[in-house]
């Protein structure tokens, strides 16, 4: 159903609550009652509306709640980008969140088109497959306590990303075997096998994203990265924490956040 002229605006003001907030490291409680996204495609909306915000996009993070869930995605700030063991500065990143995930780059670009694409030209348009941390931040100043409308809208939550070194062979791993470890300051915070909710397919979610998102995503494009979904969780970090994450045959990543010095 297409969001009408009056709601669209009512979206852009709930936009700018979830900039200021962002811009200014000044975190709301909620969006005001009148202005929240009534249903999934509004907090997409409003995502589209901070992507541009942000722009460039530098690729997608892509998500199910189950290996049969309808797939979910959102757009990936380039700027918010860094490199392997990047620190991480400045005031906005206040929670410090990180998940574990396995991300893939594009080398081909995958443009709209009436035909879907298969499965088998998705793989060879990518370019490998990478272990990579997600960080978490929020306009909300508890973004797991609110509907998931509100958490959807505020870019769901990402604040940040990092990829490793390129997986040798990973169309070859069993994912549902693939164990993966957090380190916080050298101290193991969480450990899983085969723990991503959206399943171990993790080509699904990539040919969701060609196909059915390519409305949203207008294609993707070589050089974006895509994200697919938390193999961990949520781990809340510290000021300072170096954060390593060690996949079993995926490789490791890590990153660290500033230490602020008064």
């Amino acid at each position: 159903m297409a969001i009408s002229a009056a709601r669209e605006a009512v979206l852009r003001q709930a936009a700018d609550y979830l900039l200021t907030a962002r811009r200014t490291a000044t975190p709301i409680p909620a969006l005001p009652e009148v202005v929240v996204p009534a249903t999934e495609e509004e907090s997409f909306a409003i995502q589209d509306i901070l992507a541009a915000a942000f722009a460039p996009i530098g690729g997608w993070k892509v998500g199910a709640a189950s290996p049969e869930g309808v797939p979910f995605f959102c757009p990936l700030p380039a700027a918010w980008m860094g490199t392997n063991g990047t620190v991480f500065r400045g005031m906005t990143h206040r929670l410090r969140g990180i998940e574990a995930e396995i991300a893939f780059r594009v080398g081909t670009a995958l443009p709209p088109r009436s035909t879907p694409y298969t499965r088998e030209e998705v793989i060879a348009a990518m370019d490998g497959a990478y272990p990579a941390i997600e960080v978490l931040e929020s306009s909300y100043v508890d973004p797991l306590a609110l509907p998931r409308e509100q958490m959807l809208a505020d870019l769901a939550i990402h604040g940040g990303f990092v990829a490793g070194p390129r997986i040798s062979g990973w169309q070859e791993i069993d994912w549902s075997q693939e164990h993966v470890v957090v380190t916080a300051d050298g101290v193991v915070r969480i450990e899983n096998t085969g723990s991503n909710p959206g399943g171990t397919d993790l080509v699904r979610l990539l040919v969701y994203l060609a196909n059915e998102g390519a409305a949203r995503t207008g294609g993707l494009k070589a050089g974006d990265w895509i994200t697919t979904g938390s193999w961990t969780g949520v781990t809340w970090t510290s000021e300072g924490a170096e954060v390593v994450v060690r996949f079993n045959n995926a490789g490791t990543v890590g990153l660290q956040f500033e230490r602020v010095i008064l």
